[in-house]
């Protein structure tokens, strides 16, 4: 029986573990045993316990309650939690999952114990360094041993990074192998829409039933922080709404994005976002809503990675507030548009992606079965 310690840290990274869980469940439960490893960055019931509740997941085996800190210090208490529980645990590989300080702590700790490291959603590059999560990913790539890529153009970044994409076994971090696996999100979304088609709750909630409506999500630092950017987009929503009368933006609200516009806005500003009858500011909401959601609005307005790409499985337009996008298929394929947080743009963007003929949704993040795949190559070669 050979073990893996799954280190997960962020809310995005409990739903992309139920993939490889549920693949490790009905398949090789005799073969391969997974420790649950949550590091605590973010952790709290409204916004991390409920995705284990709801989605029926196994609780982790750690919760090494780390919290939120400035990066440094906290990866630095990450590593040594981390450091003292693989000791102990003596796994035969690591698994760690896109590009959070979490997966940054796992992969340094188990490169440094000489503990293969398989990285899921490896070869994403936004090719900007200012973002955090550009360095850390970069980083995990380097020191793993399996690496799988959601998508073509992630091996093709490999590739340009110097992996050589021939390497015969046996596999290490000097001669790692390189996958182009498909997505284990889109193996979530085909499983747990036809739950989230049960979950109306949200819906009848907010009278959305016979109501056209836009679903956006705000929450990335570079937006939240910066006054003027935040104001820019929410300037585009209240624009937007005035274009679009007969259409609601429904904008679950990051605890984060709250605290700045309580801290950026004025009150007249703020009262003037609340008391707009077509702008639903609901809680943050759990991931079978957010796909009951995604499943039935227009559009998708959002600075997140996952709802990109969601958007995309849902066969939905998308409108991209930031600079850059890792997800450069759905660009490409002419369904997304990249606006940053720059009010005409954002509403042209709107405009475009609603005018768009014939959209098309070819596959490209796999058949679906993207953890089974991962879980019996973690099985062969760790």
């Amino acid at each position: 029986m050979k073990k893996i310690i799954t280190i997960i840290g962020a809310r995005p990274q409990i739903i992309k573990s139920a993939a490889l869980s549920r693949a490790i469940a009905e398949k090789y439960t005799d073969q391969l045993t997974e420790v649950l490893v949550h590091t605590g960055q973010h952790y709290d019931e409204k916004m991390s316990e409920v995705f284990f509740t709801e989605l029926g997941l196994k609780q982790p085996d750690y919760n090494l309650n780390i919290g939120s800190n400035a990066h440094g210090l906290q990866t630095a208490e990450m590593i040594i939690g981390l450091e003292k529980l693989l000791v102990k645990e003596k796994p035969d590989a690591i698994v760690v999952y896109g590009d959070t300080n979490s997966t940054l702590a796992g992969a340094i700790t188990g490169s440094k114990l000489g503990i293969p490291i398989v990285h899921i959603e490896a070869g994403l590059r936004s090719f900007n360094k200012s973002m955090p999560e550009e360095v850390n990913r970069i980083m995990c790539d380097h020191v793993s041993t399996l690496l799988f890529s959601p998508t073509e153009t992630g091996v093709k970044h490999l590739e340009n990074e110097g992996f050589k994409l021939d390497n015969i076994a046996p596999y290490n971090a000097n001669n790692p192998k390189v996958y182009h696996s498909g997505d284990v999100m889109y193996d979530n979304s085909l499983y747990f829409s036809e739950i989230a088609a049960e979950n109306l709750t949200t819906h009848q909630e907010l009278d959305l039933h016979y109501k056209p409506y836009f679903l956006a999500t705000v929450h990335r630092g570079a937006n939240t922080d910066d006054p003027e950017k935040l104001k820019a987009i929410f300037d585009a929503f209240l624009e937007i709404i005035e274009i679009y009368p007969d259409h609601l933006i429904v904008l679950p609200l990051h605890p984060r994005t709250h605290k700045c516009m309580e801290k950026h806005f004025s009150k007249e500003y703020h009262q003037k976002i609340k008391k707009c009858k077509h702008f639903k500011i609901i809680p943050p909401v759990s991931f079978l809503t957010i796909i009951s959601l995604e499943k039935n609005c227009e559009l998708v307005i959002t600075d997140s990675g996952g709802l990109q790409k969601e958007a995309y499985f849902f066969k939905k337009p998308c409108v991209i507030l930031r600079p850059e996008t890792e997800w450069v298929e759905i660009v490409e394929q002419g369904v997304a548009m990249i606006t940053d947080a720059d009010q005409n743009r954002i509403v042209n963007g709107v405009r475009a992606m609603l005018d768009m003929k014939n959209a098309e949704f070819p596959s490209l993040y796999g058949d679906g079965k993207a953890a089974e795949f991962i879980a019996g190559e973690i099985l062969e070669w760790c």
